[in-house]
């Protein structure tokens, strides 16, 4: 799984979240006790932020081509990575999009992807 987002330890369980300033949204993908339907096969319960175990943002990077980058979501085979590089004319030669100034996206096969892994900051 492709994670790129805040992740909250609740009670032992570790959950996809978004700080609120003093609270904590909590989401997971199925009904619990607390939680409301917000569409479906998405729930949230807001906790105060005192009462989460451990609060992280979790990001998944990879090399491609032998470049850094961070990949933000997966679709049939095929990554959606962001170059974390720095390096305009390796971007271009990559055919990278410019998603930005300065940020560059593209879309890579998955087999072709390597050191895949998640990272806590």
């Amino acid at each position: 799984m492709i994670r790129d987002g805040y992740v909250a330890r609740w009670r032992g369980r570790e959950y996809q979240a978004s700080p609120d300033g003093d609270d904590v949204r909590l989401y997971q993908p199925e009904a619990g006790e607390g939680f409301e339907e917000v569409r479906p096969g998405r729930y949230v319960r807001v906790v105060p932020a005192g009462e989460v175990d451990d609060l992280s943002y979790v990001r998944t990077t990879c090399t491609w081509q032998g470049q850094p980058f961070i990949v933000l979501g997966e679709h049939d085979g095929w990554l959606r990575v962001e170059y974390t590089g720095g390096r305009w004319p390796v971007a271009r030669a990559m055919g990278l999009e410019v998603f930005d100034f300065g940020v560059y996206q593209g879309w890579a096969p998955a087999a072709e992807v390597a050191d895949l892994r998640e990272q806590r900051v």
